[in-house]
């Protein structure tokens, strides 16, 4: 499974140096696309959509991430996270039990787990919405809590639309982590009810717009667990948090009166064929990471294309300057292989660090970013002398994916994941199937 290592102050500066030029460059790249906006006119669809894209899915949740930082404590304070760092859905519920009698009260409650994240997950929870078909298994949105998103989620459909759902969250808590008044718990976990699907009030992104008064929400996820296992006992902590009226990360108004249960599942029993399990999402390799390594794969492509190019060109490239003597075809010739073959290695070297970024390598995904970084900032300086004009026609795509790499390289959940260090699961022995009380 997982443990978090040492942070080492040096990786953790640059992380934070890379992580700001992205945002830097991200404002630069909306800026370029709006003065496109006005050769090309707004008028054309695709470009607008394009536009919407980048500033819901890029550029605001990066200049969130930076803001909140500053101002949204780190410490817990009985709210979940959005991955781009503004307050989330209120943590609503907790409970004491091995992992395997929480999946066992759940399902005995008629919840079904949902799927993780990905791009066939996303794909069918999109289709599913517009045509109204049923998605049991949905997925849900990445909330964080301690540093990590969640470790899993349950729901429960409503109407067979995935539009309309229960759902909650669960969290892990740290070993030896109290409570706020030192009651012990072992999970904490967010529950609310998607009653529609929108737009974020904060980021123009789509996504589930959940009902104000969440102690709904929580006081149904009580009763459906309590009523389906008797061995289970609830204790109520009264005023656990200051009733609130406020909006979460995707800008929907939430209130509460701040109870807080205590779901007791240790005295379970665990169904003989449920495998004991240990789940933590910091093992599951995230979206930024595929994005990253994708998009290095990408600018392999370019790379190797221009090297296939240059190879086959005959030594005849209109436009490319060459400091050899051009009245000799040969050295001519020359020059043009040497620098093909100083791009096909390059391409080949990309592929290498997209393959390890996609394992999880820290040192491939620092040396991405230098390299985005680096090409940025030579783009700029030249942008700012007007050496070069970047358009649709001449650098702006390789600008794009150079930024598109280090916005994803950058984000918490790429460096969280790259910086993991696996130590041997849990033995299924050492799994207590029922704990005494």
């Amino acid at each position: 499974m997982y443990k978090v290592p040492n942070k080492d102050a040096t990786d953790s500066r640059l992380d934070h140096g890379f992580f700001i030029l992205g945002g830097a460059a991200a404002v630069w790249l909306a800026f370029l696309l709006v003065g496109e906006s006005f050769h090309l006119g707004w008028g054309q669809l695709w470009f607008s959509v394009v536009f919407w894209a980048f500033l819901a899915y890029l550029l605001l949740p990066r200049l969130h991430r930076i803001l909140t930082t500053i101002y949204v404590p780190g410490y817990f304070i009985g709210r979940a996270r959005t991955s781009d760092g503004l307050l989330g859905d209120p943590v609503n519920v907790a409970l004491l039990g091995a992992e395997p009698q929480i999946h066992a009260i759940m399902r005995a409650a008629g919840w079904t787990m949902a799927d993780d994240v990905t791009f066939a997950s996303s794909r069918r929870i999109i289709s599913s919405t517009v045509f109204r078909q049923s998605y049991t298994e949905a997925p849900v949105s990445p909330l964080y809590l301690f540093d990590r998103q969640q470790d899993f989620a349950y729901q429960q459909e409503v109407n067979n639309t995935p539009g309309k759902r229960h759902h909650v969250r669960f969290w892990r808590c740290p070993e030896g982590w109290l409570l706020p008044g030192g009651h012990k718990v072992d999970w904490l976990a967010a529950g609310t009810y998607d009653r529609s699907v929108g737009f974020s009030l904060f980021t123009l992104q789509i996504t589930h717009k959940i009902e104000q008064n969440t102690d709904v929400e929580r006081d149904h996820i009580v009763s459906t667990i309590s009523a389906a296992e008797p061995a289970v006992t609830v204790q109520v902590i009264e005023d656990f948090s200051t009733g609130y009226h406020t909006r979460n990360g995707g800008g929907d108004s939430i209130s509460t009166d701040g109870d807080l249960p205590i779901i007791d599942a240790r005295h379970v029993r665990v169904p003989a064929d449920q495998p004991p399990s240990r789940t933590d999402s910091r093992d599951r390799r995230p979206a930024p990471i595929m994005m990253g390594a994708a998009l290095v794969v990408a600018r392999a492509a370019a790379a190797l294309v221009l090297a296939i190019t240059l190879f086959t060109s005959g030594g005849e490239i209109s436009g490319l300057a060459l400091d050899a003597d051009t009245s000799d075809p040969e050295s001519t010739t020359a020059a043009i292989a040497l620098i093909a073959s100083v791009v096909l290695v390059f391409g080949l070297g990309e592929v290498f660090l997209a393959w390890r970024i996609f394992l999880g390598s820290n040192g491939a995904r620092v040396i991405a970013m230098g390299l985005s970084s680096i090409s940025i900032l030579v783009q700029a300086v030249d942008y700012a002398t007007g050496s070069a004009n970047i358009t649709l026609e001449a650098g702006l795509s390789g600008l794009a994916t150079d930024i598109l790499v280090l916005l994803a390289l950058s984000s918490q959940r790429a460096r969280v994941y790259a910086k993991r260090q696996r130590v041997p699961a849990v033995p299924a022995s050492v799994v207590p199937r029922r704990v005494p009380s």
